[in-house]
């Protein structure tokens, strides 16, 4: 097995552990959501906010929050009744990010240099 075969595969192996995120990001809706919870100048913003600045109705928000929550995007704090959502602060998926796409960059890099067919130069 050549080495740049064995960096992609190991590089696959690494996409598997952010599918979650990539698919939580795939859809405009929820990336709306997301941008929707960055500009929010309060700690948190409940669904019917969301709702309002969104245009989406309160079922799909709570549905495309779930998601961005499960990839843990997002969290939530609740105060009595009320729960308020918010861009998730924790480190840990982000540096993975970071690192994924510097393991990207590795492997083009490695690939031009061992002149990977997709990497000819002209």
């Amino acid at each position: 097995m050549d080495e740049c075969f064995k960096q992609r595969k190991l590089l696959a192996d690494e996409f598997k552990k952010y599918q979650k995120v990539f698919v939580a990001l795939g859809d405009e809706n929820r990336q709306n959501i997301f941008f929707v919870l960055l500009e929010n100048d309060k700690v948190g913003m409940r669904v019917p906010d969301i709702t309002k600045k969104t245009h989406l109705s309160r079922p799909a928000v709570s549905h495309h929050l779930k998601i961005l929550k499960e990839a843990g995007l997002v969290s939530m704090h609740r105060d009595k009744t009320m729960n308020y959502y918010y861009v998730d602060a924790d480190e840990t998926c982000w540096n993975g990010l970071k690192i994924l796409i510097d393991q990207v960059n590795n492997v083009i890099q490695s690939a031009k240099k061992n002149g990977y067919p997709n990497f000819k130069e002209e």
